[in-house]
């Protein structure tokens, strides 16, 4: 109902700025524009530089239709979860519905490199060269080994948790690995825009090559962060210690991002076409590279890790979240 929802949103606000959790993390995020700002203002700027954020019409017409494309069905899948997640219509889900909505709101995505390659204007490439079989192709690989194994850091790392009914595959709810192809996406064309926006407005050089690596590290942190905001009233996903996961667990997750903006951006970029090869195996390397990121902060905090095949949820119905209190998940 409208009035539920429109009750959410107002408690979401008034969580916002009365959380003293949310207001550390956003003092850490103006701490680091700052110092952004202050970079971007030591960086000479480029005398005929066009400042793009999308890729140019004329050399990567695909690449620039499937970003658009992109960002598009972004706003109706954040407009989906939103519906659900405020209007709480959650509560009815089971398993079955899980998979359904995830599944359903990735397919697009999915099936626009085959289906209607026009909107991207694919349709007369071979699929194997088409960007958005690319795309879609490396953002599958890099958030499938982000959930087959990176969440078992969070598990280990953040005391993270996920206790809604679902199938699961390696300790993580299937749904998941669906929902993230769709998140990622939406990411990685955010920071395409950013990244390319600053290679084309300033000039290169050493201070150029320090904003950019200061800048991933910002939208990075970013992204994380908001991610663990906006899904904070689902009660099925949650932290033993939320201070620690929104602080420094936004810096964790983010290392996900330092490595997978610049290498995404990658594909394709300046009219340089890559082959789907490449592509597999530059997601593949950047899946490693943040493996074993995570893993040295893991032996740094002298944590063992973990693996579980099954959620504790799953022998242990009080685990469950509501409203599925004391039936296994």
């Amino acid at each position: 109902p409208t009035h539920v929802t429109m009750a959410k949103v107002i408690e979401g606000l008034k969580f916002i700025s009365q959380d003293p959790t949310v207001h550390a993390t956003l003092k850490i995020i103006g701490a680091m524009t700052l110092g952004l700002a202050g970079l971007g203002l030591a960086c000479p700027g480029l005398q005929d530089g066009h400042r793009n954020w999308l890729p140019e019409a004329s050399t990567a017409p695909q690449k620039r239709k499937w970003e658009l494309f992109s960002l598009r069905y972004g706003c109706f899948w954040i407009l989906a979860f939103g519906i659900i997640i405020g209007g709480e219509l959650f509560v009815w889900f089971d398993d079955v519905h899980y998979m359904v909505v995830c599944v359903g709101l990735a397919s697009p995505l999915l099936l626009q490199p085959f289906v209607f390659p026009s909107i991207t204007d694919d349709a007369d490439v071979v699929w194997y060269e088409r960007y958005s079989v690319k795309a879609n192709t490396w953002i599958a690989i890099f958030s499938f080994i982000g959930n087959y194994w990176y969440t078992h850091y969070f598990y280990t790392v953040l005391q993270a948790y996920y206790t809604m009914p679902s199938w699961d595959l390696n300790g993580v709810p299937i749904p998941l690995y669906f929902a993230t192809h769709f998140y990622f996406c939406f990411y990685h064309v955010l920071a395409n825009m950013a990244l390319r926006k600053t290679f084309s407005t300033l000039a290169p050089g050493i201070m150029r090559n320090v904003f950019v690596v200061a800048l991933v590290i910002e939208i990075s942190y970013i992204t994380a962060f908001m991610e663990s905001l906006t899904i904070s009233g689902f009660p099925c996903y949650g932290f033993s210690d939320r201070f620690l996961a929104y602080t420094l667990g936004s810096a964790f997750y983010g290392l996900y991002f330092v490595v997978s903006f610049p290498m995404f951006l990658r594909v394709d970029e300046n009219g340089a076409k890559m082959s789907l090869f490449t592509v597999v195996v530059e997601a593949l390397a950047s899946g490693m590279a943040v493996l074993i990121l995570l893993d040295a902060v893991r032996v740094a905090l002298g944590q063992d890790l973990v693996f579980k095949l099954d959620r504790p949820c799953k022998s242990d119905a009080a685990l469950t979240c509501e409203p599925f209190t004391y039936k296994t998940c």
